[in-house]
């Protein structure tokens, strides 16, 4: 897993990359927690082009991430979510928890 916050006012961008494991959920909760702590930040967008596999796991985080975000008064949206992530979110009924941005 890759991940790497840059505050960009009111926004936080998160660059997420690699595969992301089970294991990593928490740590990323963590860290965004952590970060919107520090900067207010109205929404997240999540750039997921580097990851390597669109699969449950990588949904799990991503809508733990809204959890968290929401939980501070934030939201998160998706920046280059291939097509595969897109289909499979909406599967699982989270196509409208987690909007895409173009």
């Amino acid at each position: 897993m890759k991940v790497h916050f840059m505050a960009d006012d009111p926004t936080i961008v998160c660059r997420l990359g690699g595969d992301i494991e089970r294991a990593d959920i928490a740590v990323l909760c963590d860290r965004l927690r952590t970060v919107l702590e520090c900067e207010r930040a109205e929404s997240v967008v999540c750039d997921v082009a580097a990851t390597t596999r669109s699969d449950a796991v990588l949904v799990d985080a991503l809508a733990r991430l809204q959890l968290v975000a929401r939980g501070m008064g934030s939201e998160v949206r998706l920046r280059h979510a291939r097509l595969e992530l897109l289909d499979l979110m909406d599967l699982m009924g989270l196509a409208e928890c987690l909007r895409s941005e173009s």
